[in-house]
């Protein structure tokens, strides 16, 4: 089993910063690649970000390309998505997932976190 604990949300202005921290535990291995996800209410689950554990490789989504950056701290078991210039849009429950195989930006992940909120008011 892999846990996933996510921190760093809030409140913050539009235009505002926050960096969200995804901690992993268990049986976290090299090969897993980590994902950041989003729902807002009332809509579905959509991709963020992604990084291969070994951070050669990175995936973001088109609304979150130039204004996010998605890392990892191997030495930690801890991925990290630094949130730049957020606009109301961004509201959403957060999401850290794992996985070992598949594409990185479909939403079958092996395992989640329980969400950090993000609220960004205008």
């Amino acid at each position: 089993q892999v846990q996933l604990v996510e921190s760093g949300g809030g409140l913050v202005q539009s235009g505002g910063s926050l960096r969200l921290s995804c901690a992993a535990s268990g049986r976290i291995r090299s090969t897993y690649s980590l994902g950041w996800f989003r729902q807002a209410p009332g809509k579905e689950r959509e991709f963020v970000a992604a990084i291969t554990w070994s951070g050669t490789s990175t995936y973001y989504s088109d609304s979150a390309k130039g204004r996010f950056t998605i890392s990892r701290e191997s030495a930690k078991n801890t991925v990290y998505l630094q949130m730049n210039s957020l606009e109301p849009e961004d509201t959403a429950l957060y999401y850290c997932a794992a996985r070992l195989i598949g594409r990185l930006t479909d939403d079958d992940y092996n395992y989640w976190g329980q969400g950090t909120q993000v609220t960004v008011s205008s």
